[in-house]
């Protein structure tokens, strides 16, 4: 299991398809039209499987409706098995949390700082592998479109999935205060991201106003909307890669638009996608599965058709409860979802579960 979906355990958390245009941004109405319904899984690939394994596992996902994979690591194997099936192999790709050790030891002055002057390169917040990278430099951009490049150059990936894809986050659920004994009823130093020079000196520029000037920095709209839109730049830069490659570009973002932009400054409804996951994992914020569809809602609602949602579901929050994750995934999908995405172990009762609801 990756630390991200690790962390996820702890509490915390991170081509088209065949009926769908594989040209990168379609016109806002074309997407929506052309959305097909199906499902979506998140995986790890086991570089120990054989392709009879491979090949076992993937069947089994198309017949249960999921039409396309995002796979958090390279494995060429997996990709061409999954193509050779009808499925669609995406690359599933952290972007802004970077803990690589060659990146942290040859480029610390890239990572984010926070509003109390720590790096996360030094110290990062939460747990040992949240080091964020400063989305306002131009040689994180750069480093980032020419990795995007890299991935999208290979012919057996269909496409790039962003996750990460944000800043830090200020607010965790609620359902995890009490594991990292925080009140965050207010926006905490510590978890509030970036104060470097760079962001300082370019927001100072725009506004006259330097943001540790701020006596309430959590109430700054401008503040708030320069680190939207400081995300915004670097998504849709990205997309223009994969326009390039004439191939997909999505992202795994927060449940909503509004929790998204007040937990981690993410504007998801103004990136250019050509799909969106929402993470609606309603355990996370002590909600039941009627809020899956409401989550779905509120998305469907601010993206007015320019890109289809399939609403991630984390399997651990059902409780192996079949009956709510039936529920919970006809809630998405009544509330206007393509599909559902799934985190966990796909068990053939889960699989099951895929199947009927297409």
């Amino acid at each position: 299991m990756s630390q991200r979906r690790g962390f996820i355990k702890k509490g915390l958390l991170a081509a088209a398809s065949p009926l769908i245009s594989a040209s990168l941004i379609a016109e806002p109405e074309q997407q929506a039209i052309k959305a097909k319904k199906q499902h979506w899984i998140w995986i790890n690939p086991n570089q120990k499987e054989d392709l009879a394994e491979i090949k076992k596992q993937f069947s089994a996902f198309k017949e249960a409706g999921i039409g396309g994979i995002l796979f958090e690591a390279d494995s060429e194997k997996h990709f061409r098995e999954a193509k050779k099936l009808g499925l669609e192999a995406h690359r599933w790709n952290w972007t802004m949390n970077r803990g690589d050790k060659k990146l942290l030891q040859d480029h610390p002055e890239w990572y984010a700082i926070s509003r109390d002057g720590k790096s996360c390169a030094t110290h990062p917040p939460y747990v040992g592998y949240y080091r964020w990278l400063c989305p306002s430099k131009p040689e994180v951009l750069e480093f980032l479109m020419a990795e995007a490049d890299q991935i999208l150059s290979k012919d057996y990936v269909d496409g790039l999935h962003l996750d990460y894809i944000r800043f830090c986050d200020v607010v965790l659920p609620l359902n995890l205060w009490k594991q990292y004994n925080v009140d965050q009823r207010t926006e905490l130093p510590e978890y509030d991201f970036c104060y470097c020079e760079t962001c300082r000196s370019t927001f100072k520029a725009q506004t006259g106003k330097d943001p540790l000037d701020f006596k309430f920095p959590d109430e700054a709209l401008s503040w708030r909307l320069f680190r939207y839109e400081a995300i915004n730049r670097v998504v849709n830069q990205l997309a223009t890669v994969a326009k390039k490659h004439n191939k997909w570009i999505t992202a795994a973002v927060f449940p909503t638009p509004e929790v998204a932009r007040r937990n981690v400054r993410q504007d998801w409804t103004n990136w250019d996608l050509n799909a969106v996951f929402p993470m609606i994992y309603h355990g996370f914020y002590q909600e039941g599965v009627q809020w899956i569809g409401d989550a779905v809602k509120e998305g469907v609602h601010f993206l007015h058709g320019k890109f289809p949602i399939y609403a991630g579901l984390f399997i651990p929050d059902f409780n192996n409860n079949m009956e709510d994750l039936e529920k919970g995934i006809r809630n998405a999908m009544n509330n206007g979802a393509a599909g559902i995405s799934i985190f966990g172990s796909a068990t053939p009762e889960v699989l099951n579960v895929l199947k009927s609801t297409l």
